[in-house]
């Protein structure tokens, strides 16, 4: 069945631009990208005319009626003024991680929307991606068993110059942009997807070396002091509803380690690989230790396929279904995180407020490129 496409426009012209414009441009026929707006004019001029769409501001992005979908990949600290914004104008929304930085804009958001009769949700979306299918299918079918523990772990640096650039320090070091809500986010997402719904948490977080100074020579602020607001350390224990348990380590505090994201079931383990890919092929390791890959062929190796979130919920919108990266799973993935954190503050257990139902599936037999533009 074919579904009319619909009129997209982006909000954010910054450095994940370009893949989520070229998507909604090019691989997405549902989506039907018109415009793209930024804070820096000389940014949305510049992918304007790469992607042969109209340069725009906020306001007429907001004031047009052609405009279905505004994605809004801005700060996260401008998050929840834009994502507003767009409902009241009548858009649907769908935002880059973390969606807002407190559960209560979060909620705010979603009632909104509800109100309105609008969507509003978002990334992460690479649980949507081949492998991690796969992985629900096999911990579905029970083939390795029931799933009793998750570890997941990142190590990376921050550090770079990239992270440093003028004329703002990068979102990385603001509020709601440290590694756990960074990068955390792929992470937590896939998990939910995995094992279901989080029930509470427990964790250890740090600003490490909170005061630095601006270290690229090319930016007006080199050698000016730099704060940095958002946790860049932290370790959490998650315990699900389905009782399975899980732990999370975050650092952008060191050179790059070894990522691991494994879900260790009673007849078997799953390594899923870096949950920040879309990724193509998952490893099974049996009791004996045993190692099988098995490669799926949704997308090819390589392929970024950014965006595929706003596709799916374009698609729920169209067909009147739930789409799979809601706002109810960005705002559960949100609180666990920053549960984590608040349970470092505490000395306590963090009991979840929110829950959110396990996203579907796709459906078996979408293998090629092509049925990407099928209904999903």
């Amino acid at each position: 069945m074919a579904f009319k496409p619909m009129k997209t426009a982006v909000i954010g012209c910054g450095m994940i631009s370009d893949i989520y414009l070229k998507n909604l441009k090019e691989t997405y026929k549902i989506t039907e990208l018109v415009g793209c707006s930024d804070i820096i004019p000389e940014r949305s001029a510049k992918q304007a005319e790469k992607y042969g769409i109209r340069q725009m501001t906020n306001e007429e992005i907001f004031a047009d009626p052609e405009i279905e979908m505004v994605v809004n990949i801005t700060y996260p600290t401008a998050h929840f003024e834009v994502s507003r914004r767009a409902l009241e104008a009548g858009k649907h929304v769908y935002c880059e991680k973390m969606t807002t930085l407190t559960v209560e804009e979060s909620t705010a958001l979603l009632e909104l929307a509800q109100s309105k009769g609008l969507f509003v949700g978002g990334a992460a979306d690479t649980f949507l991606c081949g492998a991690t299918q796969t992985a629900r299918m096999i911990i579905d079918s029970g083939i390795v068993g029931t799933p009793v523990m998750a570890n997941a772990l990142l190590a990376r640096s921050y550090h770079h110059e990239r992270f440093n650039t003028a004329p703002y320090k990068r979102f990385a070091f603001c509020p709601g942009g440290g590694i756990i809500f960074d990068m955390g986010s792929y992470y937590l997402s896939e998990l939910v997807f995995l094992l279901g719904p989080i029930k509470r948490v427990a964790g250890f977080s740090q600003i490490r070396n909170p005061h630095r100074t601006f270290v690229n020579p090319d930016s007006p602020l080199y050698g000016q002091p730099m704060e940095v607001e958002s946790y860049n350390n932290t370790t959490g224990v998650l315990e699900f509803e389905s009782g399975a348990l899980g732990n999370i380590t975050m650092t952008s505090e060191s050179a790059k380690g070894t990522d691991t994201f494994q879900i260790f079931c009673t007849d078997g383990t799953i390594d899923l690989g870096d949950p920040n890919t879309y990724r193509t092929s998952i490893k099974i390791i049996d009791k004996v230790g045993k190692v099988s890959e098995i490669v799926t062929n949704f997308g090819y190796k390589g392929d970024n396929f950014r965006g595929l979130g706003v596709a799916d919920a374009v698609y729920a919108i169209r067909n009147n279904r739930p789409a799979r990266c809601s706002g109810e799973l960005n705002r559960h993935v949100l609180e666990a995180a920053l549960g984590i954190c608040q349970s470092s503050e505490d000395g306590k257990y963090y009991e979840m407020t929110t829950r959110c139902e396990r996203p579907e599936p796709f459906k078996p037999g979408y293998t090629e490129r092509q049925e990407m533009q099928l209904e999903i």
